[in-house]
């Protein structure tokens, strides 16, 4: 998957754009997602999905399995945020905040209708967030991202870093491929008592295998002259779009203007 994402920061139809541009675009959306009220989340998350699937040709079905791989981690924080437990005694208290709830002993579990609200807030303010940063990653190559980070004076320890972690994501998914083949190959995944020993032994010889390619790739630089700052090669051959420019600051405007109709709703 994250070589197929590479690929399409490359191929995609925005990829003529200036990655300043794109930058600044995601950069700003991605303010206005976690400064807003809910409506406007929503309306910014399809927003940034028409810029990523219908301007930049994004396969659907890609973006739309990003999404709901993202969601899985809001799905894994509900419990903690809508199911509540108190005692039997306090059980007058929580009243208000009930919504549907059963007894355990001495003790009372309920579905929280503040944290159903939280719950929902929460999740529409990380959906848009995610739809920029989506739109940003699939729109941009990574190396792109570090050289305009440079251009606005970003410190080169920084993105020297960014790109050394990036580097080793790859690193981490092929010898996590290698290592997971290897087991399936001599059935190491054929029950529950097995998968469990051979993850452990996968989770282990990953760590190893990292810790030897890092070794060698320290190595690579050092006889290769390194000088404490990694050059990149990157073309300049951009084009600006005045359509795209206008329409992303109207569409901006426009969300802007609809949170402070919303503010003025809720404050009359």
């Amino acid at each position: 998957m994250s070589l197929k994402l590479d690929t399409l920061a490359y191929t995609n139809q925005l990829r003529g754009l200036p990655p300043e541009h794109k930058l600044i675009f995601a950069l700003i959306t991605l303010v206005i997602s976690l400064a807003t009220h809910p409506l406007v989340q929503i309306l910014m998350a399809l927003w940034m999905g028409i810029w990523t699937v219908i301007y930049a040709k994004i396969p659907a079905q890609i973006y739309l399995r990003l999404l709901i791989f993202a969601s899985l981690f809001w799905l894994t924080s509900l419990p903690a945020l809508i199911i509540n437990i108190v005692a039997i005694a306090d059980f007058p208290k929580i009243q208000p905040d009930l919504w549907y709830g059963l007894n355990l002993g001495a003790y009372y579990i309920y579905l929280s209708h503040h944290g159903t609200i939280q719950a929902l807030s929460i999740f529409t303010r990380a959906f848009a967030a995610i739809s920029c940063l989506y739109f940003l990653m699939l729109t941009v190559p990574f190396t792109e991202i570090l050289q305009t980070l440079r251009r606005w004076h970003c410190p080169v320890l920084l993105t020297d870093l960014l790109l050394i972690m990036y580097r080793f994501i790859f690193i981490l998914l092929q010898v996590a491929a290698e290592l997971w083949t290897a087991q399936n190959a001599r059935i190491g995944y054929r029950n529950w008592q097995t998968s469990m020993k051979s993850l452990a032994i996968l989770v282990g010889q990953l760590l190893q295998r990292t810790l030897q390619q890092y070794s060698q790739f320290s190595l690579g630089l050092e006889t290769r002259g390194f000088t404490g700052e990694f050059r990149v090669w990157h073309s300049r051959n951009y084009y600006p779009s005045p359509r795209y420019i206008i329409e992303a600051l109207c569409g901006c405007v426009v969300l802007i203007g609809l949170e402070i109709w919303c503010n003025a709703r809720i404050f009359t």
